[in-house]
């Protein structure tokens, strides 16, 4: 592959990784514990926009239940955020033969 075909495939992967960028960004990932006693949702910036209990998962008696029922909702969220973002990304660079990449 020549350079400077080399150097175009780069600028259009880059304006389509912008893209994606935007997209990811903007998502909704939402994610549940404890079968949706806790509901978290996340966006691709990795900021809470909701957090939502359902009144069984509030015992007074057992803060720490909840306490790991969200934990777990938080991290099934960035994961999701993580892997979309990893398999879009990824996808972008495929077949233009840069080492690294």
């Amino acid at each position: 592959m020549n350079m400077q075909k080399m150097l175009k495939e780069l600028q259009k992967v880059q304006g389509r990784m912008g893209k994606v960028q935007e997209e990811l960004q903007s998502a909704i990932y939402d994610a549940e514990a404890g079968g949706g006693l806790v509901k978290v949702s996340m966006n691709g910036k990795y900021e809470v926009q909701a957090v939502r209990l359902k009144k069984e998962a509030v015992d007074p008696d057992d803060v720490e239940a909840l306490e790991d029922l969200l934990l777990a909702a938080f991290n099934e969220a960035r994961n999701k955020v993580e892997t979309d973002s990893q398999e879009k990304m990824g996808g972008l660079t495929k077949g233009l033969g840069i080492p690294g990449m």
